[in-house]
């Protein structure tokens, strides 16, 4: 018998959502085989059975909560045609075929890791060990001077009592009663709660400002209708805005490191990598994958990273790999048709710039009203590590280089 648990995806994911199973009760597994789908407040990931034989138990529903190290499904060796579908979590009792009585389901002890309200950081085999003991992390002290839970910490602080009976879960308040003929209900995905949890966290924790400028986007528009054929069939690529305002954005970085920067405790760390972010737009809601050091690639590297990272997106194949670490973000809402936004930042990263949709308007240019295809440009960014001296010279940096796009082809 082998059971197929949560496994440990990252050192800050702890828990999850059955998103689909793949198969159902007396199907034969293969091993290696993927059976069900897990939704994180990152990634989607798929598990796998490292046993062949029978998926005999389903121990949770699609839309279930579970723990890392969480028993979800049980296979036993045999045929698929010969087996006995188990008993689900549903039933009060074990099929009377099986040879003994199914205890319920035990994973590791869940556990209330950040009961202050304030996440705990901790190795992962402090959180693994834990979990199967039963403590609550946030009473852990750690001999870390910075804090850090350890499993040295863990293992000195002795077993906690059973959770259930030590702090029974307060009952939730009674939702209002809804109109269903006025009013469609419908549940957050775990991806969509921690979208809105991290915004909110930005928010209030970071003095955010946003300045605008715009710019002129005829010569970039020009240069891209003449060389987009040759570039195609010299590079395979398609050649986009995207490759243009990350080459200007990683120049512009290099000028004004400080953009590039971020908080850690009283510290200001400067990035000395252009790891950019570009957000993407999923059924979900927005990720934003990371294109790793993008000043050491070329047009068409860029334009390769961007595809394949938006195609992963929409197909929910990005790794955590592809989400972490990123220094600066660029989003675009102007595939939607914003005109100007005031774009959050994302995380622990000082700045986001802002692109938006291409309208043609009437400009002054040498003394002559012109109609030109502009864009406006929004750098949102924390005010307490960048001053609006560096966030307007980063903007008309951007701004100059993509007026002048010869010259980013040039140091390409």
């Amino acid at each position: 018998m082998a059971e197929i648990k949560v496994p440990e995806l990252a050192e800050s994911i702890t828990e999850g959502s059955i998103a689909q199973w793949v198969k159902k009760v007396g199907d034969r597994v293969e091993k290696g085989e993927f059976i069900v789908e897990l939704e994180t407040d990152k990634v989607n990931a798929e598990i796998i059975s490292e046993e062949a034989g029978v998926l005999t138990q389903i121990l949770a529903e699609e839309g279930d909560t579970v723990l890392v190290g969480q028993v979800i499904a049980v296979v036993e060796a045999g045929e698929g045609a010969a087996a006995a579908p188990a008993a689900t979590p549903a039933e009060a009792t074990p099929a009377p075929a099986a040879p003994q009585a199914a205890p319920a389901p035990v994973a590791a002890a869940p556990v209330v890791e950040e009961t202050s309200g304030e996440r705990v950081i901790a190795s992962p085999a402090a959180r693994k060990l834990a979990r199967e003991k039963g403590i609550d992390l946030a009473a852990v002290s750690p001999v870390d001077p910075q804090g850090r839970v350890r499993v040295q910490d863990v293992a000195a602080h002795g077993t906690a009592p059973a959770p259930v009976a030590a702090a029974p879960a307060a009952p939730k308040a009674a939702s209002p009663a809804v109109d269903e003929s006025r009013v469609t209900v419908e549940k957050m995905s775990r991806r969509r709660q921690t979208i809105a949890k991290r915004l909110l966290e930005v928010k209030q924790s970071t003095a955010m400002l946003t300045t605008f400028n715009e710019v002129d986007m005829t010569n970039v528009m020009a240069l891209r209708s003449r060389k987009k054929d040759q570039f195609f069939e010299s590079t395979g690529s398609k050649l986009g805005f995207m490759s243009f305002f990350t080459k200007a954005v990683v120049a512009a970085l290099k000028k004004y490191p400080y953009v590039n920067a971020q908080i850690v405790g009283d510290e200001i760390h400067l990035n000395n990598f252009y790891d950019i972010g570009v957000a993407v737009s999923t059924e979900e809601g927005l990720v934003v994958p990371v294109v790793r050091d993008a000043d050491r690639k070329n047009f068409a590297e860029i334009e390769d990273s961007i595809a394949d990272l938006a195609k992963k997106a929409r197909d929910k194949k990005l790794g955590l790999a592809d989400l972490q670490g990123g220094s600066f973000t660029i989003t675009n809402g102007g595939v939607f048709g914003s005109l100007m936004s005031t774009p959050i930042m994302n995380g622990t990263q000082a700045a986001i710039l802002g692109m938006h949709t291409i309208k043609k308007r009437p400009v002054e240019v040498n003394g002559e009203v012109e109609i030109r295809p502009m864009m406006y440009l929004a750098l949102s960014y924390d005010h307490r590590i960048i001053d609006g001296k560096d966030s307007v010279g980063f903007l008309k940096t951007v701004k100059e280089l993509l007026e002048n796009p010869e010259d980013l082809l040039l140091n390409s």
